[in-house]
């Protein structure tokens, strides 16, 4: 047996998950007490519904904005249920995409590999358009646990991509290997 497949044996049997959209949108639909037309969160729970080993257990939809998103990070970090932070949204280009700036300082181990494959896997899907993604991942670590965090575009198909493609089969084996006691 390879190594990565012993780690994956010995992975957790279950992993939780924190979805926070950052758009300033959807949060001011919110707000306003409209309906939200946000379709990342239904769509990740109607994937995850398919995996018995990762559960959505803490949704939020916040602004593109310094404070909510360091805000939401404390909150979801201290919380000993959430294994795995996926942050939708504000890795692109434009003046207000601030969640890679905001929460790239903060990562104690950086997953490279992973921004770059995701970047290949869309342009297989999108074509050149997918370099001006800075989606990335990495370690925060928690009260007593590390955790993994996944900085994602706010496409809710570029979300999808990322969990069946890459974040569903290595999430075990990263929580595996970043938790794992030497």
């Amino acid at each position: 047996m390879k190594v990565h497949e012993e780690h994956k044996q010995q992975a957790p049997k279950k992993i939780n998950i924190a979805l926070i959209v950052v758009s300033t949108s959807r949060f001011n639909e919110i707000i306003s007490e409209k309906k939200s037309s946000d379709k990342t969160i239904s769509k990740v729970k109607l994937l995850l519904k398919k995996d018995p080993t990762i559960a959505l257990i803490y949704t939020e939809i916040i602004p593109d904005s310094e404070e909510h998103i360091n805000e939401v990070l404390t909150r979801v970090i201290k919380d000993e249920n959430i294994d795995s932070i996926i942050f939708s949204g504000g890795t692109g280009l434009s003046p207000k995409d601030i969640t890679y700036e905001t929460l790239e300082p903060s990562l104690k181990k950086k997953f490279d590999g992973f921004g770059e494959l995701f970047r290949y896997l869309s342009f297989n899907e999108i074509g050149s358009a997918a370099m001006l993604s800075r989606a990335t991942a990495g370690i925060l670590s928690g009260e007593s646990k590390n955790k993994t965090v996944f900085l994602l575009p706010g496409s809710p198909n570029a979300v999808i991509l990322a969990l069946k493609s890459i974040i569903i089969p290595e999430l075990g084996h990263i929580q595996y290997l970043i938790n794992k006691e030497e």
